[in-house]
């Protein structure tokens, strides 16, 4: 069971999307600040970050940049998630290091697909 780790400040956001995920049989940890979501990256080893990019503490992008600059998590996929659909706000995020990009409000059939694509190395589907 692929584990993702959703960093998401907002409480009604991450509920809903972590309950979602799980039904989908992802195992979901959760942080809710750019801080608590670099250590977790390292403690909990997730095979995928979902990074909301408007955190307390650290934004999403400079979570990602630490995480992407270390040796032990900087080859976790991470899909920035963000309400700011700005013309240039996907170049910042893969600038920042994020492997993917969506837009909330979440539409979680085309999330799930980028979910999968971004582990589709790891998942064995290939051999199909």
């Amino acid at each position: 069971m692929p584990k993702i780790l959703l960093v998401e400040d907002n409480e009604m956001n991450r509920d809903m999307l972590s309950r979602r995920l799980q039904r989908k049989g992802f195992e979901v940890v959760v942080a809710i600040d750019g801080g608590e979501g670099v250590a977790m990256s390292v403690s909990e080893k997730p095979d995928l970050i979902l990074m909301d990019m408007s955190l307390p503490v650290l934004d999403g992008w400079e979570a990602t940049r630490r995480i992407k600059a270390d040796d032990g998590t900087n080859g976790i996929p991470v899909l920035a998630l963000t309400a700011h659909a700005m013309p240039g706000d996907r170049d910042k995020a893969i600038e920042a290091g994020c492997n993917d990009y969506d837009t909330k409000p979440i539409d979680l059939k085309r999330l799930l697909g980028k979910i999968k694509k971004l582990l589709g190395a790891d998942d064995g589907d290939s051999d199909a």
